[in-house]
């Protein structure tokens, strides 16, 4: 029969052993002191609250341990964090103590600088703003860029409410047309140039380009001229107008007839007067000028 006191004794000893070995180790290192630059890290800021301007974003420690400890230190191990759940509107100057450095076990730190922190703070916003897509390059010769189409259309960005004011559009990644024949479609990152705004939620926007052969010019002559609201005798000169157009290739073959082309002459009494000429082109035609631009009219 083995005795309570008796058991696991083999286990006690290996414990005892390892325990009186650990601290001749460690007893027979020195205790040193070492500078490092650690990460400022934030936490607990209310919701309602942005931070403006460029706080530090860093702190420089002074910590002690055995030389064994430290020399097994590792960058990132080490960070100090300040707690911002006391923040208000305005610049306000938070305390900074070697307690707020997160260290490993048998680490002390034994000074910190900066002591204290300065930060300022606005009211979070939002706001609706278009997305305005990034076009770069020149499509092919005959070739020019027409509508330009993002999906979504708009998106909600937030952060300070000065920055959110003054912020008027997001942006895309750049979409290249260079030498396309034909629309162009990508999907690109949304972003804004302000970078203390962000997107509600971080997203991605379907851009069109649509790419058209270059418009053309040309002229469209004997085209009538038609007289409206003619309250008696009317004698214009000349009966017939030429039109410079701008237009795609494929609408050249648009006849004088497609083009009206008229006076009006309504309250005009007997004599001779200058009237201009309205032309009203077919869909897709733009008018460059009318020649002449007015006609000699005689009224009886």
């Amino acid at each position: 029969m083995a005795y309570p006191g008796f058991r696991h004794l083999g286990l006690k000893c290996i414990s005892i052993a390892l325990a009186a070995l650990l601290w001749l180790v460690v007893s027979g290192e020195q205790i040193v002191e070492r500078a490092l630059r650690v990460p400022l890290e934030f936490t607990n800021l209310p919701p309602q609250l942005e931070m403006v301007g460029e706080p530090a974003n860093v702190a420089d420690v002074r910590i002690r341990g055995s030389s064994g400890a430290l020399s097994r230190v590792v960058s990132g191990e080490l960070v100090a964090v300040l707690d911002l759940r006391t923040a208000r509107r305005g610049r306000r100057l938070f305390h900074l103590a070697a307690s707020d450095v997160r260290v490993p076990f048998g680490i002390e730190v034994v000074q910190i600088a900066p002591s204290n922190v300065p930060i300022a703070f606005e009211e979070s916003a939002t706001k609706i703003v278009p997305v305005v897509p990034n076009v770069e390059g020149e499509p092919a010769d005959g070739f020019v860029v027409g509508t330009v189409r993002a999906d979504p259309a708009t998106v909600e960005v937030v952060g300070p409410a000065t920055a959110v004011g003054a912020l008027t559009e997001a942006i895309t990644e750049a979409v290249s047309v260079a030498n396309a024949t034909e629309a162009v479609t990508e999907s690109v990152t949304v972003g804004v140039s302000d970078s203390t705004v962000r997107l509600r939620n971080p997203l991605s926007a379907k851009v069109t380009v649509n790419v058209t052969e270059s418009p053309v010019e040309w002229a469209v002559a004997a085209i009538q001229v038609q007289i409206k609201n003619a309250g008696g005798t009317v004698q214009i000169s000349p009966t017939q107008v030429t039109v410079h157009v701008r237009g795609p290739r494929e609408a050249r073959s648009s006849g004088a007839d497609a083009f009206e082309a008229t006076i009006d002459v309504e309250g005009l009494r007997p004599g001779q007067f200058q009237v201009p000429v309205r032309v009203i082109p077919p869909a897709r035609i733009g008018i460059v000028r009318v020649e002449p631009s007015e006609v000699r009219v005689r009224i009886r």
